[in-house]
């Protein structure tokens, strides 16, 4: 059933589709959600931050997929697999997306650098929890699931910062 069956006669939203509901002015939420998303495509700091947030969000979907999927070639060959397919991925969208860097840096260019930055961010983040674990041996899982949420975040933003001001 569509919703003309359903509306009264004569009433109808700025769209030109008969509303369900008399009096819900859905030109508000349209015009709020248009602000919204003139704002995230925008080249401001803070919108790059949430197209970084949204991308490395996508990327280790994509990681644990592929993961996944190569669980029967074991885990260490999944996870190389899943870390360099997601970050090839995330490069590519980083430059197209989140920077709009393609007419100033090529794709190898962006995949050497920013891959770069990302083997730097696991070696990093590997030597943190490394000294976590040997400075505090006795943290509780919570304890180290926040330390870890904490190492990452940081090491998220060192590479968001260093993909703006040096790749992109």
């Amino acid at each position: 059933m569509n919703s003309t069956a359903l509306a009264a006669p004569g009433q109808r939203n700025p769209y030109g589709d008969t509303t369900l509901l008399p009096g819900l002015d859905l030109s508000v939420g349209a015009e709020w959600l248009s602000v919204v998303r003139r704002y995230l495509r925008g080249d401001h700091t803070f919108a790059q931050l949430i197209r970084f947030a949204l991308v490395g969000g996508a990327s280790n979907i994509v990681y644990i997929l592929l993961f996944m999927a190569m669980t029967e070639f074991g885990p260490l060959i999944a996870n190389i697999a899943g870390s360099i397919v997601s970050t090839i991925i995330a490069n590519e969208l980083h430059r197209q997306l989140t920077f709009r860097a393609t007419a100033r840096v090529g794709w190898f260019n962006a995949q050497w650098e920013a891959g770069g930055l990302a083997l730097i961010g696991l070696l990093v983040s590997t030597a943190a929890l490394a000294a976590l674990n040997l400075w505090a041996p006795g943290l509780s899982t919570i304890a180290q699931s926040a330390a870890v949420i904490a190492i990452m975040a940081a090491i998220g933003a060192l590479r968001f910062l260093a993909l703006r001001g040096f790749v992109f």
